[in-house]
This record gives structure tokens, sequence and C-alpha cells, in this order.
């Protein structure tokens, strides 16, 4: 507006002396229009009421206050904007395929980090997630029917029993064993459905991993439902079930709706008549089954479970000409259809009556559909051969590719699959299968190849230390950001999910998804092997040192475990306190002498003796309802004397249970840091035994402040948006400061130096005081570390964007690991200065270089301002080893 107004319009804003007058709503509106020449008086008038909220005198506006409107309005657009940005993709890749018929299904196996894909005629066919190579195949067996006329339908990955689970035009589904050393043999065979099964789906309960649900859509329009109470145990009663010829048994349909086995019940209703059922969800935030046809009257069906009935109550969705696919956006609530009629329609499950939104761009019937879990966008693929990429709160393209994929027949089989964690775009096209890969930011190099899950800080050798899922740990000069040393494939292909340092910070402890916990020294040689997993593959969420032992923290099969192992003879020892979480243990802090606090993902906090290891007490919100559950995936407690550092899973664990902002994730904590403090301490020792002791935060943005001594909740806040899933967060040594992070990457301080301090009959929902807020990284932030480097208290972030930063407090970045330009070439060469002068220009600047200016943000003391020339180099040469962002 202010470009558009020309000199006589902008004085009338102002009086008879320069300065700017009131306008009223009428003048404001006449005004404008004249202005701009452009635009409806009711458009102005929208502007106008928002401008004024809250101003005095009511019902005017000045200059100023427009133009402080103006700005708002354009940072909340460009801050949006970024956030919708297209990613940019590697030209797409056909990648070799042994497969002679149409791929099914593709499939990525987190535990074993690789794709697995089948085909119509049971080729299997692994691929390593690296460089996509194929690792082995393997042809299914069915001795129902002959290899020439066998016929998969669909498969579905059982990752709570490392099984899958396949459906063929015989009327059966086998599931076979997925581990190296079984070599997909046949564990069951269900036989004698009553239709052909068409599509499946699988979930697990993330609270408790023996209850799962697989779901079956056949082409008589039925949905049906197996309910596994004990999955991890088995999924069928040994006792009902027949051992064929071969090594399977054999389980019968009709055993199982009469209710035979007691471990699995089945729910069916009729969903779409005549037609059949295209695809199937269970969608367990909501405890509805979700399914589609091509009948136009009835092309999705919901099939609501009633609480404590196994009877399902439906409800139908109509279109103009059906539904090729859907798919459910955990975090929005809103279900994605593929429709016949070229478009992509938005729908709120519980109005049958008209979509949401209606998304048009597609020339040709819409075949697939894709959400984006982390972010409010979702894929779409047509017959005309087109890739779209929509923004669901912009309602807009941001995307379109065409021209790059294979030409094809018309009714083409096509699989579209999107690996968050990695940023990759799988299709199929019959036989063919293309990749589609994202590309770094242009002129950034990232500090690791894949998603950094943790990193550390090593005070003795003044580096920190950092890894990604890609199973690779990397060591950092802490005033460079050049990289030391590269430890690669430290656990084979699987993910490093946490890490820690002993107490003489010369030893390293990883533990990755193989279930192995190891040991290494700062050269690489790995010196010690913990068998966690008993031989198996097994989630480990946390290493913790206790003295003369190590805590594992994991979960394997149908238990969650608690590892005690001795550092002289590594055997296992019983914890004597027995179960005392009702879900998996995520985390665990400990003070010392002996408090030790553990976390699970059903929202149990229990606080140990760790000398008796008996449990003294639980944690729970006061007025808690049923919604409130608790997951705690990050731990952190701080001792007067030392503090240990415990990681961040936040990225791992959401990958490997497909929930990054499922109902779970949005309705309770998920992520819980807890944190001790010397000022808390010291408050505890001079008899205030009421105020906080302990902090705790997680999914919905939550911060907690609890009382250990008294079992009560003293304090909570709202740090971040509940919609944008799990945060993460870190409390300094002194116990002052505060940082939590999000998904979008936006890191804050705080200031809780006095916060819940002071005894209180309710909970304290005050906010403390917001120090400041950033945003170091473009994607979710996975851990936070701060450490105290000379005498500046420092922040390491780690991030899915594979990048580690490092930042002040106040929120300026310093740079981020391993993004060297040219200057740093000539380091070693010219850099000669002491060890103060070199922390001093490392972390008490953020050096801007221009053409012909080398300026700090801070003010440089009397002593570097009386340096030579030789100094100004130093600043230059130290400047060009830091990439920074801005």
């Amino acid at each position: 507006m202010e470009t558009r107004m020309e000199v006589a319009p902008s004085l009338s804003m102002q009086d008879s002396s320069g300065a700017s007058r009131c306008l009223s709503r009428t003048k404001f509106i006449d005004l404008a229009c004249a202005a701009v020449g452009r635009g409806s008086r009711v458009e102005f008038g929208l502007m106008f009421d928002g401008t004024v909220v809250a101003q005095n005198p009511p019902g005017s506006v000045n200059w100023r206050e427009l133009c402080s409107f103006l700005l708002l309005e354009l940072s909340d657009k460009t801050k949006k904007h970024r956030f919708i940005s297209a990613p940019r993709w590697k030209p797409p890749r056909t990648l070799t395929c042994p497969h002679r018929d149409a791929v099914q299904r593709v499939l990525y196996i987190q535990n074993s980090a690789q794709y697995l894909s089948v085909s119509k005629g049971g080729l299997v066919v692994l691929r390593d997630r690296g460089d996509m190579s194929i690792v082995r195949t393997h042809r299914l067996q069915n001795k129902t029917v002959s290899p020439k006329v066998l016929w998969v339908t669909d498969v579905v990955y059982l990752q709570n029993t490392q099984k899958i689970a396949v459906s063929f035009t015989c009327r059966e589904v086998c599931f076979y064993d997925i581990l190296p050393k079984q070599d997909f043999n046949c564990k069951y065979k269900l036989k004698g459905l009553r239709f052909v099964p068409w599509c499946l789906d699988y979930w697990v309960d993330p609270t408790n991993p023996d209850q799962a649900i697989l779901t079956i859509g056949d082409i008589g329009g039925q949905v049906s439902a197996l309910n596994f109470t004990s999955a991890q145990i088995s999924l069928f009663e040994r006792h009902y079930v027949r051992t064929a010829s071969g090594s399977e048994d054999i389980v019968l349909w009709d055993e199982l709706v009469k209710g035979k086995h007691y471990c699995c019940y089945v729910t069916t209703h009729q969903a779409h008549t005549p037609d059949w059922v295209r695809k199937v969800r269970y969608l367990g935030s909501v405890q509805a089954f979700l399914s589609c046809s091509l009948t136009p009257q009835c092309s999705m069906a919901i099939g609501w479970r009633e609480n404590g009935s196994r009877t399902l109550r439906v409800t139908s969705f109509a279109t103009k000409s059906g539904v090729w696919d859907v798919d459910y956006h955990f975090g929005l609530g809103l279900i994605a259809s593929a429709g016949v009629d070229h478009q992509v329609l938005l729908w709120n499950p519980c109005v049958t009556s008209k979509p949401v939104f209606a998304l048009f761009g597609h020339s040709g019937p819409v075949i697939t559909v894709t959400f984006i879990q982390t972010k409010p966008q979702v894929f779409s693929y047509s017959k005309d051969k087109v890739l779209s990429l929509w923004d669901v709160s912009s309602l807009q393209c941001v995307q379109r590719m065409t021209g790059i994929f294979p030409k094809t027949r018309e009714d083409t089989h096509v699989n579209l699959l999107f690996q968050e964690e990695h940023q990759r775009l799988l299709l199929t096209f019959d036989s063919q299968l293309l990749l589609l890969e994202t590309v770094k930011g242009e002129g950034r190099t990232s500090s690791h190849k894949y998603p950094v899950t943790c990193v550390l800080y090593n005070s003795l050798l003044k580096q920190v230390v950092s890894s990604d899922s890609g199973s690779t740990v990397i060591s950092w000069v802490s005033d460079t950001g050049q990289m030391v040393k590269r430890f690669d494939h430290c656990h084979g292909n699987t993910a490093i999910s946490t890490m820690d340092l002993d107490a003489t910070q010369t030893r390293l402890f990883t533990a990755g998804a193989d279930g192995q916990v190891k040991v290494w020294d700062f050269n690489g040689h790995c010196l010690l092997r913990m068998n966690a997993g008993m031989g198996g593959a097994a989630s480990i969420s946390q290493v913790l040192l206790l003295r003369s032992r190590v805590l594992v923290m994991g979960w394997k099969r149908y238990e969650f475990n608690v590892f005690f192992y001795c550092k002289s003879d590594v055997e296992l020892t019983e914890w004597k306190g027995g179960v005392q979480h009702g879900g998996n243990v995520l985390c665990a802090a400990f003070q010392p002498p002996q408090t030790l606090v553990t976390g699970s993902f059903n929202g149990d906090i229990v606080v140990w003796n760790s000398s008796t290891e008996k449990a003294l007490r639980k944690l729970q919100q006061q007025g808690e309802n049923h919604n409130y559950k608790v997951s705690l995936m990050h731990a952190k407690i701080f001792s007067p004397l030392q503090s240990l550092g415990l990681n961040s899973l936040s990225s791992i664990l959401t990958e490997r249970w497909s929930l990054p902002h499922s109902a779970a994730f949005n309705q309770s904590p998920v992520i819980f840091s807890l944190t001790l403090s010397p000022k808390l301490l010291l408050n505890s020792h001079m008899g205030n035994h009421f105020g906080a002791d302990l902090v705790s935060c997680g999914g919905l943005g939550l911060v907690h402040f609890w009382n250990i001594h008294h079992g009560q909740l003293v304090g909570q806040f709202s740090a971040h948006n509940k919609d944008l899933g799990s945060i993460v967060m870190a409390v300094s040594p002194c116990g002052k400061y505060l940082v939590t992070a999000d998904n979008e990457g936006t890191i804050k301080t705080w200031d809780i130096e006095f916060y819940c301090l002071k005894p209180d009959q309710e909970c304290n929902e005050d906010l403390p005081k917001l120090l400041h807020s950033f945003c170091p990284h473009f994607d979710h932030v996975t851990h936070l570390e701060i450490c105290k480097h000379g005498d500046k208290l420092l922040l390491l972030s780690s991030s899915s964007d594979c990048n580690v930063a490092l930042s002040y407090l106040s929120g300026e970045t310093v740079g981020l690991f391993g993004q060297v330009n040219k200057h740093s070439a000539h380091l070693n060469q010219t850099l000669n200065y002491d060890t103060s002068l070199s922390q001093f220009i490392s972390f008490g600047y953020i050096i801007v270089l221009s053409t012909a200016l080398v300026a700090a943000l801070d003010p440089p003391s009397p002593v570097v301002q009386a340096s030579s020339n030789k100094a100004q180099s130093l600043f230059l040469q130290h400047a060009g080893v830091w990439y920074h962002p801005r």
C-alpha cells in the first residue's frame, strides 16, 4: 500500500504539524481505495478491523499502527511460505529390478534398514537403504497353488513380530518370518476366507505392542479385522492350529470367527456392496476402520468401534465416481481420497455430507494419495502421469512433476511410498521402480548424510560427538566446526538410537536397533560389545551409566526390559524392583547418590532407590483424565557436581512407530526430559520441600514441573504449539535456563530461575519469561545439549535436517558443523594463537563477512581492539570456518 500511495494521500494521514493523525473506518476505506487503486471496500474494511484490535483509542488507526500491522502480516506470510516451500529433487533414477510382473507394494523395514518389495508372482526383493542395491531375493512358497498361478494381492509388515503378512487370490493369508536366519519361512497360513483378500493394513498399539490389528479388505465388499491380544507371544492359539505337510501351522477362518482362538478374535462389517474394497486403513487414534471402493454411493466407509463392544457402526461417504485410494493424517485428523473424478478430496471423518476441501488440478483419475505425516502436505498421482504435492493449510499445489515417468499402459499398477526420514519417494509402475531423492540446500554441506539422532559435548577433548540414523558417529572440533574423526557402520546398517559418555569422557557408548550396546575409544576402536537384545533385534532407547553398572533401557518382543551389566564380565543381572511400568521403558535419569527416575510410553514416571532397586513412588498429574498419556523418550538429570547427558530419540521412535503426529502424539505428551538442578536442590536443603525439583516436557508442547518429594505436579505451561507433535528440552547446569525445541526446528530459551520454587496449593500455569526464540534448523530437532565452553554457555542442537548447530542461548547461531567455506583451507597455515584468544574469537563473536567489512555483533574488548592487523587476520580466518545460515 505504501508504494502505491501518492504524496497527497500520504499527507492526508498527517496533521498540520506533520504528526500522524487517526483515521476512522470510513475515512480509512476511502483513502485506501483512492491510494491503492484496486481491491474492494470489504477487503479494506477487514484490514481496518484487524489493525484496530486492542488499539487506543478504539475505532481508529494511524499510520504507525497500520505499518506495524502490515509488517506483522508480511512476517507471518513469510514464515508460512518457508514451511510450504517445495522440495528440490535429484534427477529420477530407475532402479534395477528383478521383478517380472507388477509390484504390489513397497515397504520400509526399520529394524533392518531395508526396503522390501513384493511382486504379483511372489518374488520378494530386499534393498539396502544406502545405495538401494539389491541385498537378496526370495520367491515366496505357497503349496496350495502351483507357482505358475500364484497371485499375491498385497503385503504388510508386522513390525512387532518381525513378520510379513501376504494375501493371495487362493483366499489365503500367509505369515512369513523375515529375520535373516529364517529365510522367509511360512509360520502361519490362514485358510478358508469367504472372499479373495485384496488389500491389507496392520496397526500396532504404540502403548502396548501386544495389541495389534490386521485389517483385510476383500472383493466381496467386506472389511474384516483380526484383533491380536498377545501378538508378540503368539498370533494364534497353538491348540487350535493344524500342522501342514510343511512347517507352517494351518489356521481356519471359521474357527477364528467362532472365537476358538482366545488370543485373536474377528470383527467383520459389510462396508461396500457389491464392489471390491480397494484400500483399508485402521485409524487407531479414533478407533475406526477406513475403506474405499469405486462405488459412487459408497465410495468410502468408516466402521466405528463402540466402547466395550465388538459391533461396529458404519458410516458411508458418497462421491461422483468412486475412490481409488485413501490416506489419513494423524495430526490434522483429515482423510484424503483419490477420486476417479480427477479430484483429491479432504474429509472430516465425522462429517459424511461433504468434504472439507477439494484440491483441483489433475486432468485424469487420481489413483494414489499419500500424506507427509510431519507436514500438512499430501502427494497425489493421476493416470495422466502427473505427481502433485499439495499444501493443506493453503490448499495450493506447491509442486507439479510430469514428463519424468516411464511410458506405461493405462491400467498400470502404481504404488507410492514416501520415506520421510530419508526424504525418498519410491514409485512403482508395474515391474519398474523409480526413485526420487531430495537435494540438500544449495551451497551448503550437511553435517551428516542421514538425520542426526544425538549430539554430545566432550569437555575433556573439547569436541562435539554426533550420531545419525545411518549408523555413523562423527567427532568435531568445537572451536572450528571441522571434522576430527568419522566412524562408519558402527552398528552395521541399523540406526544409532542413543549415545552416552562415561565419567572419564574417554569412552563412548552407542546403542542401535540391532540390540547391541558398544563401547568405543575416540580412535574408533570398539572395546566392548553388550548384547542387550539377546541375539535378536531390540529397540534401545537409552544407555545410562551408574557407577559400576550400565543401565540399558528398551523393549524387545512382548516385554519391556531393563538390562544391567557389570563392566568386568558383562553379565545380565536381575532388576529387583520388578515391573512397575505399564508400557515400554523409554528413558531414565539418575541423581547421585541413589535417586533414579524412569519413564515409559504409557505415562508412568517412577522414582527408584538405585541402591535397593525398589520403587519409591509414581508421579501422576492431578485431575488426570482418560485422554492424558505420557511417553518418555528423553531424560536428563543434573547433579550439582556433574551433568549426565542422556539422549533424545524422537526421530528414530517416530519412524519406528509410524506415528509422528498421531493422536497418541497430540493428545498426550510424547517426549520427556527430567531435570534436577543445583538451585532446586539447594532450595530443598533449606527447608522448602514443596517447590519444583523435576522438570518434564512432552508431545502436547507442555512443560511440567514436579515435586518428587511429595509426588505432585506444581506447575505447567505450553512452550510450543500442541499441533507440532513431540518436543525436546535441555536445562542449563545452573538451573536458570530452559531450552525447548519442536518439530519445525524452532528453539526457545526460557528463564526458570525462580519458577515454581514457592509452595502453592494449585498448579501454576503462568508462563516463565521467554528470553529468545530462533530457528537454526528447518526440520524437527531431535536432541539438545547445553555445554560450557570456557566461560560461555552454548547450545548444541541436532536435527532431522542432517545438521548439528552451535548457538548461543541468546538465540544467535554461530554455525553448523561441517559447513566449511574456501577460507578454511588456509586455517592450519595461518592460525597461530593461544587457547584463550581462540575461545574468545570462537564463541564471543558471530562474524558477518561482506566485501569490505568484518563486523562482530558484540563489541570487542579493549584488548582485542588494541590488536594489530594480525588480530584482524585471525577474525577473517576463523570466520571463514563457519557457515552462518543468515
